[in-house]
């Protein structure tokens, strides 16, 4: 039996926009893999009214019904109150988690328990309870009319603790399908244009099925497969992986990988290759991702940060001709920065960004958006020129990173460089 779930999150300061809703998103990763369907998310204030209408709505389309938040000590906190009086629920008190919400305040913190935290140890009659060892709000579930319905704590710590512990062995039992997904991640083509190569094809698949999604500076097609076991799903993804391949080509850089950056590492780490970065426009960017990975230091040398043009010709050992006869903003300048920050690491590869981010055209009159990257190999110097328009500053930052990375990683497959 398919089961559907709809996610309710409690809290007022999420619909103020103070905090992010990530419990969202980990819950329905959580749920995808055991192979229920997430077809609504909710949120509501800490209002009784509006969540006991939520909850009308959720019980008329879906079988499981997951709340997070308003199960705390203070007068707002009516998550537990609502949902038992909409679903016919008598409050019952466990003496038992009253004397560990108890023993928790006077052992932990040195204080003795307010009284309100009493209502934390009411909870639904008959229902499963889930502990919270990393605070004092425990959940539970229960089951009504077929609608099971789980209430977790809003902080993400602990409902993340909760999740794992108790509420996945939960569902395990109600589940008998997987669902199984992989990131097939793109660089160099635009979301309409890999949608278009691909349209028909998609608009025939029904299981798996397959999805573009835009992120920041690159496309990521996520394939999709519901079986009765994680094998079989996957066996039913690698066909879609292939056909990927072969309709986008080398504009594909990987399967399940985080990033461009990500990419490069692991290829770095295979060819047992170093690599060392110069960068104007982009303002550290290429090394702040790649050093952001774990065991970087085994393929990064380092990295020069050259916004002065003086940056440039005295440590970079750009030849001031060149600074003077092509601006710093230059092809020219893009390589004699890849071919310096190689010599003075001593990396077997060097890669350099330069261009005009904006929001203002450069001192030469570069217009924005105009931007080099060098590659400095054993095997000669190259060179990608771009025009990425009018963009906002931090785009076309993050835009001229990506392309930093993405002409390393061509390099290392053997790939055409220079062409986008």
């Amino acid at each position: 039996m398919s089961h559907t779930a709809e996610l309710i999150a409690v809290g007022t300061e999420l619909l103020l926009g103070n905090i992010a809703n990530t419990n969202a998103q980990v819950i329905s990763q959580s749920l995808s893999a055991l192979g229920i369907n997430v077809f609504w998310h909710t949120v509501v204030g800490d209002n009784p009214k509006r969540l006991k209408e939520a909850l009308d709505i959720a019980r008329r389309r879906a079988d499981i019904i997951i709340t997070t938040g308003g199960l705390g000590p203070t007068y707002d906190d009516l998550t537990k109150q609502t949902i038992c009086a909409a679903f016919g629920k008598p409050l019952i008190l466990h003496p038992d988690i009253l004397e560990n919400i108890r023993a928790f305040y006077e052992a932990a913190l040195h204080v003795p328990m307010p009284e309100n935290n009493i209502q934390q140890a009411e909870l639904p009659e008959g229902c499963a309870v889930f502990d919270n060892p990393v605070g004092t709000a425990p959940g539970c579930a229960f089951e009504c009319g077929g609608i099971h319905v789980l209430m977790l704590p809003g902080p993400p710590h602990e409902m993340e603790t909760m999740l794992r512990r108790h509420v996945e062995p939960y569902l395990r039992k109600l589940s008998h399908e997987v669902i199984v997904s992989l990131d097939i991640m793109t660089f160099g083509m635009g979301e309409s244009s890999v949608e278009e190569l691909l349209h028909e094809k998609m608009a025939l698949m029904t299981n798996p099925t397959l999805a573009t999604y835009a992120k920041p500076c690159e496309v990521r097609l996520r394939a999709t497969a519901k079986a009765a076991t994680e094998a079989e799903a996957r066996s039913m993804l690698f066909p879609v992986r292939d056909m990927v391949y072969e309709t986008l080509g080398d504009v594909v850089y990987g399967v399940d990988v985080a990033d461009l950056a990500e990419s490069c590492h692991a290829q770095l780490i295979r060819r047992k290759m170093t690599l060392a970065t110069a960068e104007s426009c982009t303002g550290g960017l290429v090394a702040e991702k790649l050093t952001a990975i774990p065991g970087a230091s085994a393929v990064y040398r380092g990295g020069v940060v050259s916004y002065w043009t003086s940056v440039k010709a005295d440590v970079l050992h750009v030849n001031q001709s060149i600074l003077d006869t092509y601006g710093p903003v230059s092809k020219e300048c893009a390589r004699a920065m890849a071919e310096g920050v190689r010599k003075i690491t001593g990396a077997d590869i060097g890669v350099s960004v330069t261009g005009a981010a904006g929001p203002d055209p450069d001192e030469r009159g570069t217009p924005v958006g105009i931007v080099h990257v060098g590659l400095a190999t054993p095997e000669g110097t190259f060179c990608r020129s771009l025009d990425m328009g009018r963009r906002r500053r931090d785009r076309i930052q993050g835009l001229a990173a990506n392309h930093a990375f993405d002409v390393v990683r061509r390099y290392l497959q053997g790939l055409p460089i220079e062409q986008v």
